[in-house]
């Protein structure tokens, strides 16, 4: 399974002759996958489709590709918001891989977090609980579900100029879909302000209409798994780091790490890995005398019931956000959510 994501992520990324043959063997594959994507997002738009309302207002956070873009952590910073707000939010979600949930548990304590193929009735369960606004992680293609704003999160670190769709690239519509949305939210980790800029001139073209913001998602602190320690990430510095990383792009997490002073011995794995027990050893016997070995808050979830003791802490980094840019166009959407509810 590995050895196939793996394959699957050189074909989208790589630069060479055999992931550019592979690309355009797959190009009729990718435009019928086209065709039917805009077909099916036609007949949504004229309401032979239909979408379910419902009594609180719903909010998704969704992006255009598979993976990457920091839904999760957005996500949660928006229901973290409204419950600021003096709201009951819930967040709703497909729970891919198992991570997700627990990670939203972790971050926001006492927000229900409800996991559910079905968004609609993921949606109607959270309203049966008594909230009074639903975030939902990772559904701008989920149309069924109808909501009061679309936030679509497109990442400046993967962006390549040339979205391909699958199978020959990682994106699942095409740019001009973020017509859609209420506000695009173009994150970064480590990308420049000029890869951020070549984003929102796409944007730009594709979608003219719709506000933009700007959203850098860094490191936190550093927490550990076993005791719950916390550290200041300039402990980092200088540091002999064993760093994993179980998510898509991991080269941007292992780049933060590295502008912190660390050195950083990386180990990557494909987005949403089932670590064994074997393979959690085997991470600890690598990492031998490194100062720390550091993790996604993601991969944590995951790996600390397999950690062995007898190797130290695990620690775990999770992502701060800041706003960059767009400020206004964030409170605005937040106010038109907000009005209804209040």
């Amino acid at each position: 399974m590995v050895d196939r994501r793996r394959m699957i992520e050189a074909v989208w990324t790589g630069r060479g002759k055999r992931a550019r043959a592979a690309r355009m063997i797959l190009a009729p594959a990718e435009a019928l996958y086209r065709a039917v994507v805009v077909t099916r997002g036609k007949l949504y738009d004229w309401r032979i489709f239909r979408a379910t309302d419902f009594s609180v207002p719903v909010l998704s956070v969704g992006n255009l590709s598979v993976g990457g873009t920091g839904k999760t952590p957005v996500a949660a910073w928006f229901a973290r918001r409204f419950q600021e707000s003096g709201l009951g939010p819930a967040i709703v979600l497909r729970g891919y891989g198992g991570d997700e949930v627990i990670v939203h548990e972790r971050l926001n304590g006492g927000i229900p977090v409800i996991a559910a193929v079905d968004r609609v009735r993921g949606i109607r369960d959270a309203i049966a609980q008594g909230v009074d606004v639903v975030v939902l992680d990772d559904a701008f293609q989920h149309r069924r579900a109808r909501r009061d704003a679309d936030v679509l999160l497109v990442s400046a670190d993967a962006w390549t100029g040339k979205p391909r769709l699958l199978p020959a690239g990682p994106w699942r519509e095409p740019l001009r879909a973020a017509r859609r949305a209420s506000l695009v939210i173009i994150t970064r980790k480590t990308a420049d302000r000029s890869a951020v800029e070549d984003v929102k001139r796409a944007l730009a073209n594709a979608a003219p209409q719709v506000p933009v913001a700007v959203l850098y998602l860094g490191p936190g602190d550093l927490k550990s798994t076993a005791t719950g320690q916390t550290l200041p990430l300039h402990a980092l510095n200088g540091a002999d780091l064993t760093a994993i990383a179980a998510i898509a792009h991991p080269a941007s997490f292992f780049k933060q790490l590295t502008e912190l002073g660390a050195i950083v011995r990386p180990f990557s794995f494909p987005d949403h890995h089932a670590f064994t027990l074997a393979e959690a050893r085997n991470l600890a016997a690598e990492a031998g005398n490194s100062d720390f070995v550091v993790c996604t808050l993601k991969d944590a979830v995951k790996l600390e019931s397999l950690w062995p003791a007898e190797a130290g802490s695990l620690w775990y980094v999770s992502q701060r956000l800041r706003i960059e840019d767009g400020q206004d166009n964030i409170d605005r959407l937040l106010d038109k959510l907000l009005a209804p509810a209040i």
